[in-house]
């Protein structure tokens, strides 16, 4: 037993150094100041900078992004003005179809913008709540079987880690997920701690909720979990085993009412689950957003996977997927130093009893970094590089449980040395990943990397020092080991950020995304209609801007080319709105102002122009949908530019069969929808969208606006 294994408070009315204990008793406002009362006085305050210097470096520049993802900040404003939409995740208060995922990631978002209208700040603002809680929920899950010191440092290190800072000021349903993943880790940690039911209980709960953020991807951590707890809780075995029954249910419940509701909704009086092909969020859960994601085979997707070791659309899969250069500067700048600390966890409570909560405790973390982290690795079907922000809470915890282990254990030479290894890695591995982007401040790798091997030198003989020498060598090597990740997240708040497809750290920093960079970035891209091959920098040639090949609009998937930054940028509206997506894969990258206009296409927005506006706006009320646009991205764009319900056909793609020529044929008939938005999406071939587009332009009068076409669905052809 070690000495983490003592419990987490001391007995009530325990003081430090002579200070008046902030128990029960006390004004919230000592109490919030001051702490536990077995901390020392710099704790809380510590804590309390440590959090609001992350509000305000989150908070920087905000709304620089605009609305971000607008595939979910319109999903956001229709949620704000409909509550049916509100609920179900509509893309339109027309309710014609819902986003990709469940509504949870949503509902803050859309409460703030019903509190303080459509913006960027009432949609990102939230965003950034959630980081804080999360670097809140991860301090407190390390300082109470640490100390506060281990809680500092997972706390400033999830902070500084470069995707966290750019999907915590981001609207993807990644910012929920990563802060309910953290709770969830934090409560079983705790019901380790004394055999509880409730903790176990409340953390299914906080995974099925996770569950209506991004569906499976909630249930990554559940094996570590479940075993840990199986194995490590000091009840009986059989009590073990009703309490995982009891949190099952309790996920069951809170993931599962939602679904339940949505299923035995009447199809014909609810919207059309988007990214499923036959209108069920059970297919969703299963399938494009499950399995698919695993094995490539994604139907209603863009494109498909590699194999076990795969180059596919979304990069190649493999052990080292998290380290290459297309994800590594992400996420993976202490991501070595956290595996050499979770195995030195492991080791020091190897002779530990089994209900040991500070071995459980790494297991738990642990447990959940590994599995998310070979999932990711080896996942074939889509993934992009900012769905490793779930692996940031983890790689946190690890490594400030594992600093803080063996900074008190540094009078043993193995810990020290441990310490010192884990330290080189982090300042070596810095130095590689600053090396992959060598015009950027091409100082600091040598700071890093001086430095972290300097440190790491006194750290070896940590034991023999002063404690004051000591101190000051570990706080040269906490520098050096976070220079790196603390530069890439500065010039993250730095920029805006819009798309679907967004990557953290300066230009050059990520092959896939980025700056010009859609996925795949950094390879050749053959057999994509309408786009030209792609050079290693990610540079497409003049084949890239040619026609679509049949997808309606010209260009895949259907944009007409704006004009770019020289590194491939695509620039930002001065009204806010998203910026042309030059064609695919250009979209979703760092924003600057200026733009032109044109139609939107596959990962990002249209500029829509003031005179579109007013032709959309004119007798909007007389309309349920005041148009209609193949695809999600263009769709939404014109949505957030007039307040109107704007239709999306074939959902985010433009792929999905919603609605069909029939139906829309009778909303036509009806009077419910004005204009139908030429291009957008990939909708090419036979499908449902490009068959509403033929008819379209084979019925009605086509009218042109500046870049933009339009048919007006009230007036036929010759009429």
């Amino acid at each position: 037993m070690t000495t983490h294994d003592a419990p987490p408070t001391t007995a009530p009315g325990a003081t430090t150094a002579g200070e008046p204990a902030a128990g029960p008793g006390q004004p919230f406002v000592r109490r919030l100041w001051r702490g536990r009362p077995e901390d020392p006085r710099w704790a809380r305050p510590a804590l309390l900078v440590l959090l609001a210097a992350t509000l305000l470096l989150y908070l920087y520049g905000l709304g620089a992004s605009g609305y971000a993802n607008s595939f979910y900040s319109a999903a956001v404003q229709a949620g704000s003005t409909s509550w049916k939409a509100f609920f179900f995740g509509s893309l339109d208060a027309g309710n014609a179809i819902t986003v990709d995922k469940p509504p949870a990631a949503l509902w803050p978002m859309a409460l703030s913008v019903r509190l303080f209208g459509l913006n960027s700040w009432a949609i990102l603002a939230p965003e950034v709540l959630m980081g804080v809680a999360t670097v809140a929920v991860v301090y407190a899950a390390v300082r109470r079987r640490f100390s506060p010191v281990a809680g500092l440092v997972a706390g400033t290190v999830l902070a500084l880690t470069p995707v966290a800072a750019l999907m915590f000021r981001f609207n993807n349903p990644d910012a929920l997920l990563a802060l309910l993943m953290s709770v969830a880790c934090y409560l079983v940690v705790r019901a380790l701690e004394d055999g509880r039911t409730k903790w176990l209980v409340w953390a299914g709960t906080a995974v099925g909720f996770a569950f209506l953020a991004k569906t499976l991807q909630a249930f990554l951590i559940l094996p570590a979990l479940a075993a840990v707890y199986a194995v490590c809780a000091p009840v009986p075995l059989r009590k073990r085993f009703a309490q995982l029954a009891a949190a099952t249910l309790a996920l069951v419940v809170s993931g599962g009412w939602w679904v339940a509701v949505v299923e035995l909704w009447p199809v014909s009086s609810r919207p059309y689950i988007g990214g499923s092909q036959h209108n069920s969020f059970l297919e969703l859960t299963f399938g494009y957003n499950g399995l698919g994601r695993l094995n490539g085979e994604e139907t209603g997707s863009v494109g498909g996977g590699g194999g076990p070791r795969g180059g596919g659309m979304w990069g190649e899969t493999g052990w080292d997927r998290m380290f290459d250069s297309e994800t590594g500067g992400q996420i993976s700048w202490l991501l070595p130093t956290a595996l050499i600390l979770l195995a030195a966890g492991l080791v020091a409570t190897r002779r530990a009893r089994r209900t040991s909560v500070t071995r459980a405790s790494f297991l738990v973390w642990g447990g959940s970094l590994l599995t998310t982290m070979v999932v990711f690795s080896y996942m074939a079907g889509i993934f992009h590089q900012y769905y490793t922000v779930a692996l940031a809470p983890y790689l946190a915890a690890v490594t400030g449980m594992g600093a803080g282990l063996l900074w008190e254990r540094r009078r043993e030479g193995w810990a020290a040395v441990t310490l010192a290894a884990s330290l080189v890695a982090a300042a070596a591995w810095g130095y590689v990943l600053l090396h992959r982007t060598p015009d950027y401040l091409p100082w600091l790798r040598w700071l890093v990397l001086v430095g972290g091997l300097v440190a790491a030198l006194g750290l070896v003989f940590a034991g023999r020092l002063t404690r004051r020498l000591a101190l000051a060598t570990a706080a040269v090597g906490l520098v050096a080991a976070l220079a790196g990740p603390a530069a890439y997240t500065l010039s993250t708040v730095r920029q805006g950020h819009t798309g679907s497809i967004v990557t953290a750290g300066p230009a050059g920093a990520s092959m896939m995304g980025g700056r010009g960079g859609g996925p795949g970035g950094g390879r050749i891209w053959e057999g994509m209609p309408g786009q030209g091959r792609q050079n290693q920098q990610g540079q497409r040639n003049q084949q890239g801007q040619q026609n679509g090949n049949g997808f309606p609009g010209g260009g895949f998937p259907g944009g007409t080319p704006g004009r770019n930054q020289p590194d491939g940028n695509a620039q930002t509206q001065p009204d806010g709105n998203p910026p042309d997506a030059n064609g695919f894969p250009g979209g979703g990258g760092r924003t600057r102002e200026g733009g032109t206009g044109g139609v939107g296409g596959l990962l990002n927005g249209a500029s829509v122009p003031a005179e579109a506006r007013r032709l959309l706006e004119e007798d909007a009320g007389d309309y349920t949908w005041v148009a209609a646009s193949i695809g999600s991205q263009n769709a939404a764009s014109y949505q957030l530019a007039t307040g109107e319900a704007v239709m999306a056909i074939g959902g985010f793609n433009g792929t999905d069969p919603s609605p069909t020529l029939a139906r829309f044929k009778k909303y036509v008939e009806d009077g419910r929808i004005h204009y139908f938005i030429a291009g957008g999406g990939m909708g090419g071939g036979d499908s449902t969208a490009s068959e509403i587009s033929s008819w379209v332009q084979s019925t009605f009068t086509k009218v042109t606006v500046g870049s933009a076409t339009f048919y007006d669905l009230t007036r036929k052809a010759g009429d």
